[in-house]
């Protein structure tokens, strides 16, 4: 990089975010679509077969295209799915010359944003080692997010690190930085260090940008001497339960895991997307709304994501907010759970 001087900084970052991670050794990069969309080509290339699931962000489908590999996409976090095509994939080897596939990589995220949902981590390591394919996955939604000490989806499920072979995420949500990393095994960064294009021709990170992840990590981490980061995992676990429990009373129909701090909730008609989103600024709230490209064209959707800096004041006034324009656009089409909350406003 190009700030050689502050090279001890960059070191003492990414030891720190191998230390929080449980892996040997991190690295860090610029910038977090890049991280996968240039280290994947690293990892894999011709004769080589991902298994990719079929939600995942376009920074890993494109990292997939560009490393020439085969890829073979399977339904969303369903493990039978995954199963089949690692069984075809050992017992056919590559088309045409059925030689063994040169490496087997399966590829998911930690949290899927559009849906909210969290991978089946422990399924997945299980046939991962079954049938000896490597595993990476993406924390880019879930560090800092899932789990007792915010250590993203391997601490949620109480799993041991050294089972996904390449752990990546963003610093972006939950440190409020900039940048991506990825973490595994030693021989795995030194190896990206040198044939990475996002480490060979990128600048690295920018010194505030590097104080920034380091103080937050610490934070969560509880290095800094305080309970902060813990209480905040701890707050944000809580609003995420809270908020989901007074949506679905409400009567809308909303996606994903119970822990998941991403909530989608249903709009369904593309003409709402717009509607919804205007009519709840004008009453002061900014919310995102997704629709075709990202979801299929009937899926349309809201996107909450919950923080820790949320009070319970915020939030409600946000629910009353999204219970009165739900009446006003007819969106709470969930029909089993509106007569209990009715009875109890009567």
């Amino acid at each position: 990089g190009d700030s050689s001087c502050n090279l001890d900084r960059h070191e003492e970052m990414e030891e720190l975010a191998a230390k929080f991670l449980g892996v040997e050794s991190a690295m860090a990069f610029g910038m977090g679509f890049a991280t996968n969309s240039m280290n994947i080509p690293a990892l894999t290339g011709k004769g080589c077969l991902i298994l990719s699931d079929e939600l995942n962000h376009a920074s890993l489908v494109l990292g997939a295209r560009l490393s020439g590999s085969t890829i073979r996409v399977f339904k969303h976090n369903n493990m039978q799915s995954l199963e089949k095509m690692l069984r075809d994939a050992i017992v056919h080897g590559q088309p045409r010359t059925h030689r063994p596939w040169k490496k087997i990589l399966i590829l998911v995220e930690g949290i899927y944003s559009m849906e909210g949902s969290i991978v089946r981590l422990p399924e997945v390591i299980a046939l991962k080692k079954r049938y000896r394919a490597y595993l990476y996955l993406d924390e880019a939604h879930s560090i800092g997010a899932l789990g007792p000490g915010g250590r993203g989806v391997v601490d949620y499920f109480g799993l041991d690190p050294r089972d996904v072979d390449v752990m990546m995420g963003t610093f972006t949500k939950s440190f409020g930085a900039a940048g991506g990393y990825i973490g595994g095994r030693r021989e795995l960064t030194e190896y990206l260090r040198s044939h990475s294009h996002s480490a060979v021709y990128a600048a690295s990170m920018s010194p505030p940008v590097v104080e920034q992840i380091i103080a937050s990590m610490k934070c969560i981490m509880g290095e800094d001497g305080t309970t902060l980061g813990r209480d905040r995992v701890q707050q944000l676990a809580e609003n995420t339960l809270y908020f989901r429990r007074r949506l679905t009373e409400m009567g809308f129909i909303i996606y994903g895991n119970n822990d998941s701090p991403v909530v989608p909730m249903m709009l369904y008609m593309p003409a709402k997307i717009g509607a919804f989103g205007r009519e709840m600024l004008k009453r002061n709230i900014g919310v995102v709304v997704v629709g075709f490209p990202a979801t299929p064209i009937i899926e349309s959707r809201a996107r909450f994501c919950i923080s820790a800096a949320h009070t319970k004041d915020m939030l409600d006034t946000a629910l009353s907010v999204i219970s009165e324009v739900g009446d006003l656009l007819q969106i709470k089409y969930s029909r089993h759970k509106r007569l209990i909350y009715d009875q109890i406003q009567d």
